[in-house]
């Protein structure tokens, strides 16, 4: 008995999990709403302390300083 409760359970741990994932698919950005998609509020900013580290593995990688804002690769051949 306790052997088909337990099957029972993932079953229905499985059917639930598959209909919640199934209702991202179906989700589509109209092109009427796109632009406010692309506005400025909604880009992703990570946390403060992740984006220094990002900086810091790209300027040690770089090998400069000011390679993000600025064209070019550091190198000075703009």
């Amino acid at each position: 008995m306790t052997r088909w409760k337990e099957r029972w359970f993932l079953l229905m741990l499985l059917a639930a999990w598959t209909a919640m994932a199934s209702g991202c698919a179906t989700m589509k950005v109209q092109p009427w709403d796109r632009d406010l998609m692309a506005e400025k509020p909604m880009t992703f900013r990570p946390l403060p302390h992740e984006l220094a580290v990002d900086d810091h593995i790209y300027f040690s990688k770089e090998g400069s300083l000011g390679g993000m804002d600025v064209g070019g690769g550091g190198c000075g051949c703009n």
